[in-house]
């Protein structure tokens, strides 16, 4: 059964950093792209970006550019998405999933959210 659970989401300070992990189980990542997406209380969800196993990438918005990072290790089918200089704005549930490389494009599956498979969430709350 294919599956993906993120974890290492909680309560942090503005400022602060959080590493998020997702685990994948069931299918490999080299078969697969996988993307962080969030949502805010209230707001739409929003994709982050997202990596294939030769470590392409998709662009994250400007909403966190050069403060979040994706990364992944394959031997372990785990992708990470590193937070640092959170903002109270960050505050959202963060979900992980996974689109086949198979399709006709991952990237524009990753951009538009149509993604195949997907976590349940982790909650990050940013707050003083």
């Amino acid at each position: 059964q294919s599956q993906l659970v993120e974890s290492g989401g909680g309560f942090v300070q503005p400022g602060g950093s959080l590493k998020l992990s997702c685990a994948a189980s069931g299918f490999s990542l080299e078969n697969y792209a996988i993307g962080w997406f969030r949502q805010a209380p209230g707001k739409e969800r929003e994709r982050l970006a997202c990596i294939t196993h030769n470590r392409g990438t998709s662009p994250f918005p400007d909403s966190v550019k050069g403060r979040f990072t994706i990364s992944g290790d394959n031997a372990k089918s785990t992708v990470y998405l590193q937070m640092n200089s959170l903002k109270v704005e960050d505050t959202g549930v963060y979900y992980c999933a996974a689109t086949s490389l198979d399709g006709p494009s991952w990237y524009y599956a990753c951009v538009t959210g149509g993604m195949d498979y997907w976590g349940k969430g982790t909650l990050v709350t940013v707050s003083e």
